[in-house]
């Protein structure tokens, strides 16, 4: 479809969505490296909103737990008899001391404090004291509970809210759980799990992931398959302050040469029966070939679950960022998760997490990542920091392109001489996401 710097496309969309119209709030460089700052987006923004705590898949049987630290407190997140999910403060109630000190596990019936052996029930509810008789105000037993959040759960994913009086998980998501309707993803199964200290901070993920401006210089290896050029992408946004962008699958828009087939894109239409010669001179047009190919050799291949995805949804990259902290980049393939959250006590440095989540495809015993082909069964966590990460990985990784950047971004921040971002129109959602923190923490949300 023929575009000009003026005009975007039409696109199968939600009713809500809008185009970014944000009103200026200035994107200062103290709001990443300011501790009151961060202070502030603790007391107003982190204590109110939904936090993904991990996916339903680790709770298997009664007395399994997660465990979720998110700045200086931590959180316990427990499957109880009857198949709910519940979360606790992970501390007992006696003398503060955490209950639990390893990421995930599994306890029968109790989770006894290590400082003086009282049991707490798996439910909360406190079983067991040593020398009951010895408390002047009774027997602790029947009178204490471990303090509770509120937790529910969508997409296979377990989110918690500091907040007892947030409203309901699918109001604050709204309009995701309507977006991923075609996908099932409580039966994904998360096949990639990194998490990586990095030197900058939080919000560096969520200003990326709301532009594709940087693909060409950062990632100049998707251009022969991902149109990242404005006038072929849909940006959308959403009154909770969720976002959309949608890039298509063809070449990039930004090639002059953009209809000739590139041999990445010859392969691609290759692995599913289209003679790449048949679209030369109009290379983009191969993408609703593909569509059509995948429609209908796809089942027949083992991707069952083709049936259920739209036409766009057979080749679109869609990146939803969720707000405040959390990305969902759905592919045919699967769904990359990206969450970053703030340290505890330096807004310099932040906590990414990548995990990559994906479909069962009939007949297959292991899926393509970018770490290799992985056994489809639940990833167990890969813990380090960017630096040795950055050192075992392939310098191709998206990831280590994108995390390499933050990190000089965010040394650049300190500098005297930035005031605001000068954001291009595809960049507006940048701005949009820093007014809806403002909403938050000026009391407007």
């Amino acid at each position: 479809m023929a575009t000009t710097a003026n005009t975007r496309p039409t696109y199968p969309t939600h009713p809500d969505a809008a185009q970014p119209a944000p009103r200026g709030d200035a994107i200062t460089g103290d709001r990443y490296w300011s501790k009151d700052f961060a202070d502030r987006e603790w007391e107003h923004l982190w204590k109110r909103v939904w936090h993904v705590g991990g996916r339903v898949s680790q709770l298997e049987e009664a007395g399994d737990f997660i465990v979720h630290n998110f700045r200086h407190e931590s959180v316990l997140i427990v499957k109880q008899q009857d198949d709910s999910i519940r979360a606790f403060f992970n501390v007992c109630m006696h003398r503060g001391n955490r209950l639990v000190n390893v990421s995930e596990g599994a306890v029968s019936g109790a989770f006894s404090c290590p400082y003086h052996g009282w049991k707490w029930n798996i439910d909360g509810r406190l079983d067991w004291v040593q020398d009951p008789e010895d408390f002047a105000q009774g027997d602790p037993c029947g009178k204490l509970r471990l303090k509770e959040l509120r937790c529910e759960t969508w997409g296979g994913f377990i989110f918690w809210s500091f907040d007892p009086d947030a409203g309901p998980l699918l109001d604050f998501l709204d309009p995701i759980p309507t977006l991923f309707q075609g996908r099932d993803l409580e039966n994904y199964t998360r096949v990639v799990w990194r998490t990586l200290r990095v030197n900058t901070n939080w919000k560096f993920a969520s200003d990326n992931f709301n532009e594709a401006y940087h693909i060409p210089v950062v990632h100049p290896q998707f251009m022969p398959m991902i149109d990242d050029h404005y006038s072929t992408t849909i940006f959308e946004m959403y009154p909770n302050g969720h976002n959309r962008m949608i890039e298509k699958l063809q070449p990039s828009s930004r090639y002059p040469d953009a209809q000739q087939v590139k041999p990445l894109w010859a392969s691609l239409l290759q692995e599913w029966d289209i003679d790449p010669a048949d679209y030369e001179g109009r290379a983009q047009e191969g993408r609703l070939a593909l569509q059509r190919a995948r429609r209908a050799l796809g089942p027949a291949r083992g991707f069952e679950y083709f049936d259920q995805l739209t036409e766009d949804e057979l080749t679109d990259q869609m990146h939803h960022t969720c707000f405040p902290n959390l990305t969902l980049t759905a592919t045919p393939e699967g769904l990359h998760v990206f969450r970053t959250e703030p340290d505890a006590d330096d807004p310099n440095w932040s906590t990414f997490d990548y995990w990559y989540l994906v479909p069962h495809v009939k007949g297959a015993q292991e899926v393509a990542t970018l770490y290799g082909m992985r056994p489809y069964r639940e990833a167990s966590q890969e813990l380090g920091s960017f630096d040795d990460y950055q050192a075992t990985i392939a310098q191709g990784d998206f990831l280590t392109q994108d995390l390499s950047l933050a990190e000089t971004q965010q040394r650049g921040l300190r500098s005297m001489a930035f005031g605001d971002c000068y954001l291009a129109g595809q960049e507006a959602r940048v701005r949009r996401f820093h007014e809806v923190i403002n909403d938050y923490l000026e009391g407007r949300r």
